[in-house]
């Protein structure tokens, strides 16, 4: 060994590191078919989503769990398909069940959260997907996209046809296995109309695939009590008789992820005297 060589370290020399956070997504680029492939195994998102709920005490519908965990998976998909520094956000709403999910993630902390809402859900006529994205460079967008059926997937389709203007497909290949479909210009139309789950499968073995980009996605909100007391100073700052109505303290629920968070006069007032404007 050199006299200037650094000595190896021993295994216990150095903590081991640390696991990386959230489900690995892997996007491919098809050869030949001038379309992408974007599959992920959403197991571990959804065992931290039913973590949440059991935190939180919620309890949604059956029906309603499982629209959400294929608009989840749908989301999760399209948002690796999009370019970093967005935040983004979903929501679907059907009119039958009557609910609205709700879904939102930042695409440079690679952070997906999201909840369910079913309580006087407001007929409008039809089912709709209302897709919001913010990056740091243009102005907010929006756009609204009828869909039929109760069926997040062909939300998600109808989305891409219809605001994207580039036909998709979503497909779950076995159980919280998904993938998404991209076409791209000059795309092989047949091979891609004739697309099911169970040739996705094997596509592997039947495509040449070329890696494109592996992205993390982790369930996480980011909520805390000081966001919330931010939220809150406003109301309180104009009329703390109507936030807080003679009680001690005060619950707000995340509009993000549901979870609820217990808000005291006591720390209200201090923080306001912390940020007097």
């Amino acid at each position: 060994m050199s006299a200037d060589a650094a000595p190896p370290s021993s295994p216990s020399s150095q903590p081991p590191p640390a696991p990386e956070e959230g489900i690995e997504i892997r996007s491919h680029f098809v050869r030949s078919r001038n379309a992408v492939i974007i599959r992920a195994t959403l197991s571990e998102i959804y065992v931290d989503y039913f973590l949440h709920l059991a935190a939180q005490q919620l309890k949604p519908a059956t029906e309603h769990i499982a629209l959400f965990k294929d608009a989840l998976a749908a989301f999760v998909l399209h948002c690796t398909a999009r370019p970093r520094y967005e935040m983004i956000a979903w929501t679907l709403h059907f009119e039958q069940p009557p609910v609205n999910l709700f879904l939102t993630a930042d695409t440079e902390e690679e952070a997906v959260t999201g909840r369910i809402l079913a309580d006087n859900v407001r007929e409008m006529g039809g089912n709709y997907l209302y897709a919001d994205v913010v990056d740091h460079n243009k102005p907010p967008r929006r756009s609204a996209v009828p869909f039929e059926g109760a069926d997040s997937f062909r939300a998600a389709e109808a989305f891409y046809l219809q605001s994207e203007q580039r036909p998709s497909k979503f497909f779950a290949t076995a159980p919280e296995e998904y993938a998404m479909v991209c076409s791209h210009p000059d795309c092989d139309t047949a091979w891609f109309e004739s697309l099911t789950a169970d040739t996705l499968r094997t596509i592997d073995q039947t495509e040449t695939l070329s890696l494109l980009e592996r992205r993390r996605y982790a369930w996480r909100c980011g909520c805390n009590q000081q966001k919330i007391l931010r939220v809150l100073a406003p109301i309180m700052r104009k009329d703390p008789a109507e936030l807080f109505r003679d009680e001690p303290s005060v619950q707000i629920s995340c509009p993000r992820c549901a979870a609820k968070h217990i808000v005291t006069r006591e720390a209200m007032e201090a923080y306001l005297a912390q940020h007097p404007k």
